[in-house]
């Protein structure tokens, strides 16, 4: 391999380990939207480029043997032009240093980036564009408030701007680019606007605008960048002349439901960590911020100091302000929240709907979709020719025309209609309609659309409901096995029905329809059982409601097992799904059976995790020693959980037990990870079992396969895993992780961790994949398992040690089991005869 290649390949490294956005790199007008416009659906650059930002000319990519392979479809191929193929945001390429060594930089690229030119302030003056390599005027054709505010926020100079046009001097000579731009106002670029290019003609008057300095100065200048679409993407703030990033440290979804609102961005609020959208590129500005969620503007919330923080990129704070879909619905300028002037959501706006047609069918489909039973057409009050609407008349565009509903559609998008902005109307033909209140006030809703999301089969999964044209999930305040029960019925099961809590299959991600729903049992739909109005909660989705319909596991237990390590250890008998702890996840419920919890004692039975384990025995796990350094080891500290799935949610198939002893190997030393390995008697379980039984084995409970002493792991180990609860790279899990994962071959592992490293320990890892995988934080004891040809798992590692979670190059090491299979037998073994002998 010459020197070059290897040069080429540490490039390639660095620029898929998140070194890429230094704050040394040179800082544009506006760095995200660097090339944005020549890249293609796929979210890959496209353009000619082929300088980097220190003007040097890029290498060929075939002259990068292997990498044109690599990265299939991405735009490499037998040219010069710069990339973005591992999907960073700004493009790059390879080139020649001055010594003639293979070398990588960004691209000298300011794609889509706006200036002002020829004004008075520096908030004023003709739009500019910077396309294809060209500074450029805009058209002022269509020219608003709308495309100025966009111009504005992406400059940093404030939230709002007046529009202008002025005079382009010597027209026929000018660059425009485009002829005419429609922004909606809520946009973080110009690039994100429909737009009309320019294909010649005749242009007087060029765009131009002026900020509002006011505005500017009372919200902190803030935008997205890295998201899909303009409303998502990673949090920047603009302070002391630069764009800057956030910490993600305490960051929630009020901080981001601040920052939609502060970006006139409608929609539910949802705060992303850990870098979601990217890494940011230049400086870390604020940190632990702590919105209540009802501040106007971010300025208004506590948080650090500029530039005070102790995170890195990978910290960056992101939010997705999901926006309302086209035909959500609401009620406006009535007395009360179920009755006013009909008003339907479409591109970015709210609009009317013209009463030609209406029938009492369509006010059904409208108060469903609202989340009310009934409903009644107000007719317009007055004798006159023109009569006024009971709720007043509308302001905004007639959207809605000849509606005609059946009455048994989801949502008034269904029904017969005309295109949208097709009418014959005005404002005073606008629909008004009261739907019918319960009780108090209390919404009646009617049966609505009902579906099951993240399941392992059609009969369980996260409740939705289809409501106000959205999809939306149900809080679990009060979410008992009545409430499953309805839900059940209502999608045709009969079987028994098991209420889920605390998001069991996953957080969903449109709105929290309702709360506090309380079913007997015996309704017919879980509409019935909803007894405040729609969107009316105090939750976030981590608390989203779950079912389990037709629910008949049952714990049937393995008898008279006297040998479980020989006879049934190693037996997976739920794994029919093979999925995703760090690069994890979740994992099959029961897919597992082996995988305990080492936990400390608490009051009210929610001690902590400590650690993972491995159930060998009937009465033992294994674990790390270094698992019991900072609670002790006295066994009345602890307590050991097995068939568990999702942490905090209380399951049938999961059992706690007590600890008779806690054997740390002799050898271990505290300040050494060498001898990194404990066994753990548990407590014996029901009453009646013979001796040397405690745990009840069942389809999620089994033990794990120990190795043999000269088992020649890396030989015969294929199809590893890793478990546990540990670090997902943004939070700790709920749910049990899986990860697939490889072995290494010693030579690595001490090259890597040189003395440290011992024959008694192995490592494991991805290093040089996109997607790391390891174990981290959380997951120290648990099982390293390996698929043994012919059948049967075996545990070959223990988690125990590495330099930092996810870090690149760095594996993961564990205890290596077969150097300790004699110690480990000879404990169970003496302790088992210990047991009979009394």
């Amino acid at each position: 391999m010459n020197l070059a290649f290897i040069a080429l390949t540490a490039a390639l490294l660095a620029a898929n380990s998140g070194f890429c956005y230094s704050s040394s790199v040179p800082s544009f007008i506006l760095p995200f939207t660097d090339c944005v416009q020549s890249r293609g659906k796929d979210g890959f650059y496209r353009g000619a480029i082929d300088v980097t930002e220190s003007g040097t000319r890029c290498m060929n990519w075939t002259e990068v043997a292997g990498f044109k392979e690599r990265y299939p479809g991405k735009g490499v191929g037998e040219h010069n032009h710069c990339r973005n193929p591992d999907g960073r945001i700004r493009p790059w390429c390879f080139f020649r240093n001055h010594k003639g060594r293979a070398d990588w930089g960004y691209c000298d690229c300011k794609q889509g980036s706006v200036r002002l030119q020829g004004g008075r302030t520096k908030l004023d003056g003709r739009v500019e564009m910077y396309l294809g390599g060209v500074w450029g005027s805009v058209c002022s054709d269509d020219w608003g408030d709308e495309d100025a505010a966009v111009v504005c926020r992406q400059l940093g100079k404030g939230i709002s701007g007046r529009a202008r046009a002025v005079p382009l001097f010597h027209p026929s000579m000018a660059k425009l680019h485009w002829r005419a731009v429609h922004c909606q106002g809520e946009e973080s670029d110009l690039l994100q606007c429909p737009k009309t290019v320019w294909n010649g003609g005749e242009c007087n008057l060029a765009a131009a605008i002026t900020c509002t300095q006011q505005q500017a100065e009372v919200a902190l200048p803030i935008r997205l960048v890295g998201g899909a679409s303009g409303s998502e993407g990673t949090v920047e703030v603009f302070h002391a002349g630069q764009w800057g990033s956030i910490c993600d440290d305490q960051w929630d979804d009020s901080d981001a439901e601040v920052v939609c609102r502060q970006l006139g961005l409608s929609g539910v609020a949802r705060a992303w960590g850990q870098g979601h959208f990217g890494k940011g590129s230049g400086r870390v500005l604020l940190d632990e911020v702590r919105c209540t969620g009802n501040e106007l503007t971010l300025e208004q919330c506590p948080k650090s100091a500029w530039g005070e923080h102790n995170c890195q990129h990978s910290e960056d704070a992101g939010v997705s302000c999901n926006p309302l879909t086209d035909g959500s619905l609401r009620l406006v300028g009535g007395a009360t929240s179920y009755e006013g002037r009909l008003e339907v959501f479409y591109r970015g706006r709210w609009g009317t709907v013209c009463d030609d047609g209406w029938t009492d069918s369509n006010t059904q489909v409208v108060c469903r979709q609202l989340g009310y039973r009934l409903g009644e057409t107000l007719l317009s009050e007055g004798l006159d020719i023109t009569p006024v609407p009971r709720f007043g008349v509308g302001s905004g565009p007639i959207l809605l025309d000849d509606v005609s509903c059946t009455g048994k559609e989801p949502s008034i998008l269904v029904c017969n209609r005309n295109e949208w902005l097709r009418h014959d109307c005005t404002h005073h033909e606008d629909v008004n309609i009261a739907c019918s209140p319960g009780r108090n006030g209390e919404s009646l809703p009617m049966s609505m659309p009902v579906r099951l999301v993240g399941g392992e089969s059609p009969r369980e999964g996260r409740v939705e409901l289809y409501l106000s044209g959205q999809w939306g999930t149900v809080c679990d305040d009060g979410w008992t096995d009545h409430d499953a029960e309805v839900v059940c019925r209502q999608m045709g099961y009969s079987g028994v029905a098991k209420a889920r809590v605390m998001a069991y299959f996953g957080e969903g991600t449109g709105p929290i329809h309702v709360d506090n729903v309380k079913c007997s049992g015996e309704e017919r739909s879980l509409a019935d059982c909803i007894k405040q109005p729609p969107g009316t909660h105090n939750c976030r989705h981590s608390e989203d409601a779950g079912v389990i319909c037709d629910y008949g596991e049952s714990q049937h237990s393995y008898q008279e097992v006297k040998d479980p390590v020989n006879s049934i250890c190693g037996l997976r008998l739920i794994h029919t799904r093979q999925k995703r702890i760090i690069g994890g996840e979740n994992s099959l419920r029961g897919g597992w059976p082996w995988q305990a919890a080492v936990r400390l004692r608490g009051s009210r039975g929610d001690g902590r995790l400590v650690c993972g384990a491995t159930l060998i025995d009937s009465c033992w796990v294994l674990t790390s020693a270094h698992c019991f350094k900072r609670y002790g080891n006295s066994t009345k500290q602890y307590k050991v959980r097995v068939g568990d799935y999702h942490s905090l949610v209380p399951e049938e198939y999961e059992e706690e037990y007590g600890v008779d002893q806690i054997v740390i190997h002799p050898s271990y030393r505290s300040q050494s990870n060498d001898y990194d390995l404990a066994l753990v008697r548990l407590s014996p379980g029901a009453v009646g079992q013979m001796p040397g039984e405690c745990v009840s084995f069942s389809r999620h409970v089994l033990p794990a396969c120990l190795p043999m002493k000269k088992e020649r792991v890396l030989k015969q180990a294929s199809n590893c895993h890793i478990t546990g609860w540990g670090d997902t790279g943004r939070s700790y899990s709920k749910t049990l992780q899986q990860a697939p994962i490889s072995l290494l071959p010693r030579r690595h592992c001490q090259h890597h961790f040189h003395s440290a490293f011992t024959s008694r320990m192995l490592c494991a890892g991805s290093i040089q994949s996109e997607r790391r995988v390891d174990s981290c934080r959380g997951d120290s004891g648990g099982p390293l398992v390996c698929e043994r040809p012919g059948g049967g798992w075996v545990v070959y590692g223990v988690t125990s040690w590495g330099h930092a979670c996810r870090t690149q190059q760095s594996p993961g090491v564990y205890t290596k089991v077969s150097a300790f299979s004699p110690w480990i037998r000879k404990v169970i073994t003496r302790d088992d005869q210990k047991e009979r002998g009394r």
